[in-house]
């Protein structure tokens, strides 16, 4: 995948090139459609509002625009035009109302690097459609968010209660465990089985998916982005895209061996996972010219669905082990209905309803966590009118999640951890509107209710047997809640002791 892109010494010539193509560009955003555009600040040549915005936390900076421009803004970065959506009206609005015109996905260079437009994350048109189609309905049949993954959950549930066990109260680091657990769910069903801790490919498929995460969000890939043609002339200090790409190439390589090795054992009347399923499709349309059921499509959805399903979960599990040492009065109340509900008895997803204090917990933690504050950034599909603005087809849009689990004016105290946010006043548990954690419309996440399952189940195993608390020496109060930059926003690097309570 990287052949071709070697280094080069940029040259006068070479700069003033990328200044007049920069210019030329800035000059065509700037171009006014037939209609009012979105307000926003005035961008500078070349370089658009980046004074204005943090790329390492591009939400805040965005959060922070629209106090002063309204709930639909422009920003440039760079030359590159961006309308974003903030505030939970809006974002339901463009999302679900809008869902045709703003159900494009924007397709940022590193991406059309890495997966070629395959796959369900990062592709439009009609390949996107089949194997989003396809790709819900067999995660269904594999029993996403039914009792299939229940039994799967609640088996790796007691694998990880073991890991955090043998830690026997000392300090440890929750990141690596969590991940193995999480992609285990997944693993399980994509292939129809799940991996052992200690087996060295998982391990390094996880690490590499873990640390893409981090590369894939960093201010530099952010810049590349905005001026993919850095890579013709400042290609040696691209670091960040040449690892990441070298990560997705490696684990498409892992993927291939594992994809053949249940090809060589398929009984299509039995398949064990999304991988055989996809197998027998591709079989059944084998003389179908055009079919999307060929090998990249498979490869790239089987990494695509490994990664989002390995960390979103982990990331907001470990936020929620980590707010549970840093309010331990609320752990307490969890552990209080736990202990009165449950008892000594492993959870069920059934508990569930007669847990609402538990619930409401977890819920606050995916609202305060925001750990998707921009989503990914969608494309308009078509010239629209919306919020009466014009937005050009094409145009990139930030559905700027964080402003709606934030939003001041759908929650009581949105920058504290309160779980009374989903709490009435009997204590009973109550859905809120501006709950967005998943996004909305023809790109939400495709395995919400799996993760839903998942972070119940995981969450409530371990609070019933672990008591969290931060490492000797340290308070709750020197506990830090500030996210570490990356695609997603995880918890800073942190120890927590697992104090049994047997």
């Amino acid at each position: 995948m990287l052949e071709g892109l070697l280094p080069q010494i940029p040259t006068p010539l070479t700069l003033l090139g990328v200044v007049l193509v920069l210019f030329l560009l800035y000059l065509l955003s700037s171009t006014p459609g037939p209609g009012k555009s979105p307000p926003g600040p005035k961008p500078l040549p070349l370089l658009g509002n980046l004074l204005h915005l943090d790329l390492k936390r591009l939400h805040v900076s965005l959060c922070e625009l629209s106090k002063k421009y309204g709930s639909v803004f422009t920003v440039h970065v760079g030359p590159k035009k961006v309308v974003v959506l903030a505030g939970y009206k809006t974002v339901k609005q463009a999302l679900v109302n809008f869902a045709e015109e703003f159900g494009d996905r924007e397709i940022a260079p590193v991406f059309r690097d890495a997966f070629k437009e395959h796959g369900v994350l990062f592709a439009n048109g009609d390949s996107w459609k089949e194997m989003r189609r396809f790709s819900l309905s067999t995660l269904r049949n594999f029993g996403m968010g039914k009792r299939g993954s229940e039994e799967k959950i609640i088996d790796e549930s007691r694998h990880l209660i073991e890991v955090f066990e043998n830690f026997k109260g000392k300090p440890f680091n929750t990141t690596q465990p969590v991940n193995y657990s999480a992609s285990n769910i997944i693993s399980a069903i994509m292939y129809g089985s799940r991996f052992d801790y200690a087996d060295p490919a998982f391990q390094k498929m996880v690490s590499r998916a873990n640390e893409n995460m981090r590369l894939l969000g960093s201010a530099e890939i952010q810049v590349y982005n905005v001026l993919p043609w850095l890579r013709w002339c400042c290609g040696r200090w691209l670091v960040n895209r040449t690892r990441s790409l070298k990560n997705i190439d490696y684990n498409i390589e892992e993927i291939m061996e594992l994809v053949q090795g249940l090809k060589d054992t398929l009984n299509p009347q039995d398949p064990r996972g999304f991988v055989d399923s996809f197998l027998v499709r591709q079989q059944e349309e084998s003389d179908h010219l055009g079919s999307c059921f060929h090998n990249n499509n498979l490869n790239f959805t089987v990494s695509n669905l490994f990664a989002a399903g390995t960390d979103t979960t982990a990331t907001t599990l470990r936020w929620g082990l980590l707010l549970m040492a840093k309010y331990p009065y609320i752990q307490n109340q969890v552990q209080e209905e736990l202990s009165r509900v449950i008892g000594d008895r492993e959870p069920r997803m059934e508990d569930r309803r007669n847990l609402p204090y538990t619930d409401a917990v977890i819920h606050e933690t995916q609202r305060l966590a925001n750990i998707a504050p921009l989503s990914i950034p969608h494309t308009t599909s078509c010239d629209v009118t919306f919020q009466g603005y014009f937005i050009k087809k094409g145009t990139t849009v930030i559905p700027l999640l964080a402003s709606v689990l934030q939003d001041e004016e759908e929650w009581e105290t949105p920058h504290s951890f309160n779980p009374g946010h989903f709490l009435d006043e009997k204590g009973c548990f109550i859905k809120r509107d501006a709950f967005m954690p998943f996004s909305a419309g023809r790109r939400a996440c495709l395995g919400e209710s799996l993760a839903r399952m998942e972070l119940f189940l995981f969450f409530t195993f371990l609070l019933q047997r672990f008591r969290f608390t931060p490492p000797p020496g340290v308070s709750e109060d020197e506990l830090d809640l500030t996210p570490s930059v990356g695609f997603t926003l995880n918890p800073s690097p942190h120890q927590l002791c697992a104090v049994s309570r047997a």
